[in-house]
């Protein structure tokens, strides 16, 4: 029987290229299909929306974007909601990172499941769920109306509801990427006196920053081009409550259709340039993981300053 196992050990293996490859008709035909696939689905669509965005010209192109009153608004308005969004989805991401991937309580598992619930309900869905909760029938829309506040058809509730459904973007970048690194750094700068401001600054902050910027990126993404929950609590009002995505949409069905594509084209290159900044941003953040599980050990702290 030993004979037998030393005689397989000894037999040679197959290289691991020819057992692994599959045949070259079979890699060609999934790549025409992924082809084809992506240029029917993106490709065509994004150089309709530029020809379409291009086709009576240039000066029309650009009066479409900055002479209508209600197309710079919305602009404005889409500029201000997405980066409050983020500001405050980066604040609970980062908190509900640090709290998932480093401590362990009764709760956990509830609150990881609670982050991905945006992900899994309609968009409409959570502004008639807004609409309930601060509606001028809703729980708490009478208290609002005495104390005059307005949260719906306002600014206020496009932030909110655009938070909402970008809830689990920055936690879900941070939370693996935290617990790949480990705390093993940070339970060293513990032990070296640091104190909590000290460790987030100088240990958490830098090895998750590239996990923040691809969280953040998508975030954006997603919150600008955001239309089901926004469209819900806005009240679709030109000049006030729109943002680019409902605008495209009332441009459309006021058969304005230069205009619409006009400002769908910015939207285009917002995504475009999201897309580039996610590759970095993802590739940085590989780098550091790969790093991290390279050196294993802390690399050095300081408390001086």
């Amino acid at each position: 029987m030993k004979e037998q196992i030393i005689e397989a050990q000894d037999m040679p293996c197959p290289p691991r290229s020819r057992t692994l490859a599959d045949p070259v008709w079979v890699r060609w035909s999934l790549t025409l299909l992924a082809l084809l696939i992506l240029t029917v689905l993106v490709i065509i669509p994004v150089i309709a929306v530029f020809y379409q965005a291009l086709s009576r010209g240039l000066g029309v192109y650009f009066d479409n974007l900055f002479n209508d009153p209600d197309t710079r608004h919305a602009v404005l308005l889409t500029l201000i909601v997405a980066p409050c969004a983020v500001a405050l989805n980066l604040v609970f991401g980062v908190a509900a990172a640090w709290a998932i991937a480093r401590f362990r309580f009764r709760g956990r598992t509830l609150l990881i499941t609670l982050i991905d619930i945006p992900f899994s309900i309609s968009p409409v869905v959570v502004g008639l769920m807004f609409v309930l909760l601060f509606g001028l029938g809703g729980y708490f829309g009478p208290w609002l109306r005495e104390h005059g506040i307005q949260v719906l058809f306002a600014t206020p509730g496009l932030i909110l509801a655009t938070t909402f459904v970008t809830l689990p973007f920055v936690a879900r970048e941070l939370i693996p990427l935290m617990e790949a690194i480990g705390p093993d750094e940070e339970l060293a700068a513990l032990s070296l006196g640091a104190n909590g401001r000290q460790i987030f600054w100088r240990i958490t902050l830098p090895n998750i920053r590239w996990g923040i910027l691809y969280g953040v990126i998508l975030c954006n993404a997603r919150a600008m081009g955001e239309f089901g929950a926004v469209y819900v609590v806005s009240g679709h009002i030109a000049g006030e409550t729109n943002t680019m995505p409902l605008q495209i949409e009332q441009l459309f069905q006021g058969f304005n259709s230069t205009g619409a594509f006009a400002v769908a084209s910015v939207l285009t290159m917002l995504a475009v340039v999201t897309l580039l900044l996610k590759v970095i941003a993802e590739q940085r953040a590989r780098q550091t993981v790969k790093a991290a599980n390279v050196l294993g050990g802390p690399k050095g702290f300081s408390i001086d300053n």
